[in-house]
Formats: structure tokens, C-alpha cells, sequence
């Protein structure tokens, strides 16, 4: 008698010892869910909207489609892409289709330190 109530207390101990481990495991996973999927995809949004905000008239563009193109001009959520020699393709698009932009500073440098080696 005295043996099945000392199972029963220790049998209730273990059932409040497991839902405190599984709450604490199901805390682990949202912070790892968290540091490794949510924080980098959001810090990748931010890096892209930097980017696009810092879009000038004269960049070089990459567009989600493969295009290479340079911006003539820019609106609100809108920029005009010439594309090819011709000066006669100019395509209006969103700023969300461009993919990665190239200042002219930047090629410049390249250009230099390609001739240099």
C-alpha cells in the first residue's frame, strides 16, 4: 500500500518533468527555426531593398529574367531599362525584376585591376 503510493507520486513527478522538457524542447526548435531560416532571409530583404533604393540613373542591371541593361530613368515603383547597343530597346519595369546592380564606379575599378595584371 504504502509502495503504490510512492509509484503514483514519482509516476506524477515524471508526467510534469516531461511536458516541461517537451514546452522546452518545442522552445529550442522556434529559436533555431528562428536564427537559422527567418534571420538570414531577412537580412537578405534588407540587403535587397538597400540595394534598390540605392538605384541611379546610369547603373548597370541584372534583371531576374537575365537581362543586362542600364537605367535611363526611374518613378516611384517603375525604372526604364534600355537594353543592347542599339539605344532603341528601352523596356519600363519593376524595381522588384532587377536582381543585382553594378555602379559604373565599380566596372571602372574592375577594368583597372584587370589591366594592371
Amino acid at each position: 500500500m504504502i509502495t503504490s503510493r510512492i509509484l503514483a507520486t514519482a509516476d506524477a513527478a515524471a508526467g510534469a518533468g516531461g511536458f516541461a522538457s517537451m514546452i522546452l524542447s518545442l522552445v529550442i526548435l522556434v529559436a533555431f527555426m528562428y536564427f537559422f531560416m527567418l534571420r538570414p532571409q531577412q537580412k537578405e530583404q534588407k540587403k535587397k531593398n538597400a540595394m534598390l533604393a540605392a538605384l541611379e540613373v546610369g547603373d548597370t542591371v541584372l534583371t531576374t529574367s537575365g537581362f543586362y541593361g542600364t537605367i535611363i530613368d526611374i518613378s516611384d515603383d517603375t525604372v526604364i531599362v534600355e537594353f543592347g547597343s542599339n539605344k532603341n530597346c528601352r523596356i519600363p519595369m519593376q524595381r522588384a525584376a532587377i536582381s543585382v546592380v553594378e555602379k559604373p564606379e565599380d566596372s571602372a575599378a574592375v577594368a583597372e585591376s584587370k589591366k594592371g595584371k
